[in-house]
């Protein structure tokens, strides 16, 4: 499906960003990119806007619970890739919003689970399955105060976690757009079967009729055939 190139799309720029950041070797073709230091920052726009390089273990935003979270998130990013993978060919006759938010979502999880699954073993960090996902993006925030815990900046995070955070509020804003689109849909498609038993039931009715015609007609010319053969023994006899 051709809303499926949208999640390859942000999964290349996602990656290719990270590698930036993160840095990579490819020694066959003499390619050594350095990248960046942990935890190491460099101003784009001015304080605003900055590049700061770290390393998340647990979720999007640098929410973590735990090292023994790692492969459960792994896991359930993979399952969730695939089932919105699948939702994606089922509303493919839906709303383009839709499909449009879902290509979002799904980029952005394959993103972030690249980093899960491959990282640890590319970068001999961890186990397959056990990876770090890349973050970067550093961008100011007014001062707020969240259950004791002072935030001036907003968490860091990168492509893929935009990516996602995107196509949720599209859902978000259009759900009722959304919504009635389904139920039309789904009319529709009753209406659709409702005729298409309609239009069976005419056909079987006329292949009846047909049929009672020809029969009719063969015991039409089978009278006719009788008749013909008695007239001519009659007229043997004579």
């Amino acid at each position: 499906m051709r809303i499926l190139f949208l999640s390859l799309a942000i999964v290349l720029a996602d990656q290719i960003s990270k590698l930036l950041v993160k840095g990579f070797r490819i020694p066959l073709l003499g390619i050594n990119h350095e990248g960046m230091h942990l935890y190491e920052t460099r101003n784009v726009i001015g304080e605003f806007f900055r590049i700061t390089f770290i390393e998340n273990p647990g979720m999007a935003f640098g929410i973590d619970f735990g090292e023994g979270s790692k492969l459960f998130l792994t896991l359930f990013s993979l399952a969730a890739s695939v089932g919105i993978i699948y939702y994606i060919y089922k509303v493919r006759d839906q709303i383009f919003v839709l499909r449009f938010s879902l290509a979002l979502i799904l980029g952005g999880a394959i993103g972030n689970l690249i980093d899960r699954m491959f990282y640890g073993v590319i970068y001999n960090e961890g186990a397959f399955l056990y990876g770090k996902v890349v973050d970067f993006f550093d961008v100011d925030f007014f001062n707020v105060t969240i259950l004791g815990n002072s935030y001036d900046r907003w968490p860091i995070f990168n492509i893929a976690d935009f990516s996602v955070t995107i196509g949720v509020l599209l859902l978000l804003i259009f759900y009722n757009k959304i919504s009635k689109s389904e139920e039309e849909l789904k009319k529709q498609n009753q209406s659709d079967a409702a005729e298409s038993e309609l239009s069976y039931g005419e056909n079987s009715s006329e292949d009846h009729e047909i049929a009672i015609g020809k029969n009719e007609n063969n015991t039409s010319n089978d009278s006719l055939k009788a008749n013909g053969k008695y007239s001519n023994r009659e007229e043997s006899k004579i």
